[in-house]
């Protein structure tokens, strides 16, 4: 009710606008027609006073009709203006004019709102609106990727849409879909290493995990195109690894943590997999009692013992620098730990520990470059 009862409100309001300026239109012309009269009677008893004065002698008669002369064109105007009298094609407008405010408006209001409007929908609670949309009236995600296929379909060629979707369709399991978008979006959008890498490990997903041929394919597109690109990289490492090639997936993964920002993401999972292909070899040698020791340890713990025992590798180098396996080792645990200018700094050191050595300048130098730091 309180909804109808707005409407009437502004219904009214509405009809009251019309009408109003017609109604002051016709009113302000009567009070015009009624000021015209009395203009008329005042200059009538004007020209009797004048009439009255010259009989009297209290005014001479150049004056007398002077003052006649003036007073009746004033009163001509007057009685002119006067019966000027309203045209009835006017009150005819202003009467249709009326009707149409006080009948058409409601009519055409209600002739709107009955097909666009909801007259039959009820008040929403208070309560409810506070609580905002539940889960039933919030679009899923799984919507939302139906509505963006239904768009891709009549345009295919959206390359955009293609690299928003793909990710999508991607965390929510859908491989083979993935594959496609982002199939699509390299072919509207262009080559790129990063599409290359993404389409390489959607590859990956869908076959559980597994780098098939295809997919390092992608990733080799990939490095070719970026040498330094991380994802490429590690899926590079992990066919070497699924191939049996241990050597080679730990030598990649060296070379990318080498090159990797200390605070890189993906840092923790390069280095967990490097562990698992017997990469752990970058830190000096544990004993049994120390890796114990060390399970029970918090995360800061073990990496102030990790440096510790990093630094007294130093220590032993700068005493005895023939030791070419040392200074490597030396080195990759610099970089395993993210400290690479260390890593630069153990590396000059060790080539001018060994200097007079051919040999072991040379051995040196081969395993500096797998561990990129060539040159």
């Amino acid at each position: 009710m309180t909804l109808w009862f707005v409407f009437a409100l502004m219904t009214v309001a509405a009809i009251f606008a019309v009408l109003w300026p017609l109604g002051r239109g016709a009113g302000a012309q009567r009070q015009d027609t009624e000021n015209q009269g009395s203009e008329v009677a005042v200059y009538k008893d004007q020209l009797a006073e004048i009439e009255r004065d010259l009989a009297s002698g209290l005014i001479a008669a150049p004056e007398a009709e002077a003052a006649r002369v003036e007073i009746s064109r004033r009163l001509l105007a007057a009685a002119g203006s006067e019966s000027v009298s309203e045209p009835k094609s006017d009150l005819k407008w202003r009467r249709a004019a009326a009707v149409l405010a006080l009948i058409g408006l409601p009519l055409i209001a209600m002739g709107v709102y009955i097909p666009l409007g909801s007259p039959k929908l009820q008040d929403f609670p208070l309560a409810q609106r506070e609580r905002g949309p539940g889960p039933g009236m919030a679009q899923s995600l799984e919507t939302l990727v139906v509505q963006v296929e239904q768009h891709l379909e009549k345009n295919p060629t959206d390359g955009r849409g293609w690299s928003v979707l793909a990710p999508v369709l991607e965390r929510l399991g859908r491989f083979d879909d993935a594959v496609r978008a982002y199939r699509n979006a390299l072919t509207y959008n262009g080559e790129s290493p990063e599409r290359r890498s993404d389409l390489g490990e959607a590859i990956a997903a869908a076959a559980s995990g597994v780098v098939t041929a295809d997919a390092k394919t992608e990733f080799e597109r990939a490095h070719a195109l970026n040498a330094d690109d991380p994802k490429a990289n590690y899926f590079l490492g992990l066919a070497a690894e699924q191939d049996g090639r241990k050597d080679d997936a730990a030598n990649i993964w060296r070379a990318l943590l080498a090159k990797a920002p200390a605070d890189a993401p993906w840092r923790p999972l390069v280095q967990s997999s490097l562990a698992r292909v017997g990469g752990g070899g970058t830190m000096p040698t544990l004993s049994d009692d120390t890796i114990a020791a060390s399970k029970d340890m918090s995360e800061g713990d073990r990496g102030t013992m990790i440096r510790g025992m990093v630094e007294r590798l130093a220590t032993r180098l700068k005493q005895n620098g023939d030791d070419v396996d040392g200074w490597l080792r030396l080195v990759r645990a610099y970089l395993v730990i993210g400290d690479r200018d260390k890593a630069v700094g153990a590396s000059t050191d060790a080539r001018q520990a060994v200097a007079n050595d051919a040999e072991r300048l040379r051995q040196l130098n081969e395993g500096l470059k797998t561990l990129g730091l060539d040159g």
